[in-house]
């Protein structure tokens, strides 16, 4: 049994045994756990694995292919990342909300059916929610409210799609879905929702920039790219993704451009970076898989880079906005050096980890004829160079403000960025190292003269770009702002039609008090008018007439008497 143990399982059980340890002993244990982890993959052989029957139904927590396996093994590199990253932290929060939220999206990763998946697709979402609360402001719990309701709506949403689409099919296998209906549209909503679909976006931009130093780095790794394995796990070949897939890549660049806060800036860059992986979902060719493998695995090392650099200033400058920071390369020298590999690596440069991803998706885009996608997604890759290659390093270590000194980073976070920027490196120059592990067998070139100058020619008018709208004052200031974009729909829309709601209402009850007070004093006259010292009940009559009524009462009483 021990044998079939899934690795995520590992990381869930032993995070809760955390608290049970002195505070120096705890980041050796969370340190061994993922370890443990991997090395349990590593050891498992393919097929499906710790299947439990209930009610006639299998439920597999376990099935190792070659798509699971590279997330799988992401996922736990990444999981040891952000525990030596973290080394220094000792709060008990973060370091149980992480691993139980790294867990839980490596056990999504490995289950084979709908209703495991959806009982760690909402772990995730409970896990990972403290790690944005433990920043322990007001703004993080709001956030983290926000974060919590779209995450906990999203697994609704998919319960709803999976239990109508097992009354239409009889099946909760976690396979190649059609987009045929309602069940089955439910479900791609869910996984969209956790993948920021245009309009569905926000939370993200909203609630990662609001975490811990610590839990940003962790955030990015995991939510976003378990829903991109959903999503090729379940909808590859679905065209509606291409173009879905290319407005992502394209519109969290304009917000980029006039956004303050670096860790936000970041946040869209994620968002661009999604939607690289969607257009490839939605191609679903061997290739397109590949690319969207291969870009989900490089990108949790170099977006986890530029995250735990931009968190390492936060921690020793106090502050990640670009209009506080700049001048930094002179304090803090690694980590500058580190966050150069980091853009470098997300825009693309020939011998960094994401020229040979990205290439496989645009290669796979071309082989297909979306010639205009394809010229999309070259745009967003010159619109990410912008903001991760050139405008982030320069805001943060080079832009001129000379009343900034702090110290290097700690040593467990130098150490965490060096790893990680060796193994960005390291893919680059030997692709080959990725291809192993990709789900289908590769046969693409990406070190091709064509690829290479194509992508240097990019880069090159992309840095000359920057340069001359720099130079003349063009490119817009670093400011103080907030920036809204779709969350203005809750922010101001919402509210103000509420307030029209509340107004309305409120009109109503005078309107409805008015009219009650009027008729209530129609009535008091009323009464007064028939009861009061001169109505007409209260007159006094004449002896005479009341005989005469009495005498006439008394006829009728006699009339009916004798008629019966």
């Amino acid at each position: 049994m021990i044998a079939e143990l899934p690795p995520g399982l590992i990381l869930i059980v032993g995070a809760l045994l955390i608290p049970l340890l002195r505070p120096h002993l705890r980041p050796y244990l969370m340190l061994a756990l993922p370890v443990a982890a991997l090395v349990q993959l590593l050891t498992l052989p393919a097929g499906l694995h710790a299947q439990v029957d209930i009610l006639g139904h299998s439920l597999v927590f376990l099935r190792i292919d070659g798509l699971s396996f590279v997330f799988g093994l992401i996922f736990l590199i990444a999981a040891v990342l952000n525990v030596i990253y973290g080394w220094h932290e000792d709060d008990p929060v973060q370091q149980v909300s992480g691993l139980v939220y790294a867990g839980a999206a490596v056990g999504a990763v490995f289950v084979g059916d709908l209703v495991s998946l959806f009982v760690f697709w909402e772990l995730t979402a409970i896990a990972s929610v403290f790690l944005i609360w433990a920043s322990r402001t007001e703004r993080a719990y709001r956030a983290g409210m926000r974060y919590l309701l779209v995450q906990i709506g999203s697994g609704v949403i998919l319960l709803a799609g999976v239990i109508l689409h097992y009354r239409a099919t009889g099946s909760i296998a976690f396979d190649r879905l059609e987009l045929t209906g309602l069940p089955t549209a439910l479900i791609l909503f869910a996984f969209g929702i956790k993948c920021a679909f245009p309009l569905l976006h926000n939370w993200l931009q909203d609630a990662y920039p609001e975490a811990t130093v610590v839990g940003t780095v962790i955030l990015s790794a995991f939510t976003t790219k378990l829903a991109a394995y959903a999503l090729a796990r379940s909808f590859a070949g679905t065209d509606m993704l291409i173009w879905i897939g290319a407005i992502m890549a394209v519109f969290p660049i304009v917000y980029a451009v006039i956004e303050n806060d670096l860790r936000r800036v970041m946040a869209y860059i994620l968002n661009n970076q999604l939607g690289f992986m969607v257009v490839g979902v939605g191609i679903g060719t061997p290739l397109a898989l590949n690319g969207v493998a291969a870009l989900a695995f490089c990108g949790i090392l170099y977006k986890a880079l530029l995250f735990m650099c931009l968190g390492a200033v936060l921690f020793r400058a106090g502050s990640a906005r670009a209009s506080d920071l700049g001048g930094l390369w002179k304090s803090m020298p690694w980590t500058t050096g580190f966050c150069i590999v980091g853009g470098a690596s997300i825009s693309a440069v020939p011998l960094f980890a994401g020229f040979i991803a990205k290439s496989m998706v645009l290669a796979a885009v071309a082989e297909g004829g979306h010639w205009i996608v394809w010229l999309v997604l070259l745009a967003a890759s010159a619109g990410v160079f912008h903001q991760t290659g050139l405008r982030i390093p320069y805001a943060a270590f080079f832009a001129r403000n000379p009343e900034i000194r702090c110290r290097e980073a700690p040593l467990n976070m130098l150490a965490a960025m060096g790893i990680t920027s060796l193994l960005c490196i390291a893919i680059g120059v030997y692709p080959a190292m990725l291809y192993a592990v990709l789900p289908y067998q590769v046969d693409f070139a990406v070190y091709t003269a064509s690829h290479v100058v194509t992508q240097l020619q990019l880069l090159a008018f992309a840095a000359l770009a920057f340069s001359i709208l720099l130079r003349h004052r063009v490119y817009p200031q670093d400011v103080p702002s907030i920036n809204l974009d779709s969350d203005w729909i809750y922010r101001r829309l919402l509210p103000a039609f509420v307030d029209v709601y509340r107004d309305g209402l409120r009109m109503m009850r005078f309107r409805a008090i008015a009219r009650a007070q009027v008729r209530l004093n129609r009535f008091i006259a009323a009464v007064y008018r028939h009861h009061g010292p001169q109505g007409v009940l209260a007159r006094t009559w004449p002896v005479g007439s009341t005989v005469l009524w009495v005498a006439v009462l008394l006829c009728v009483t006699l009339v009916f008497y004798y008629i019966e």
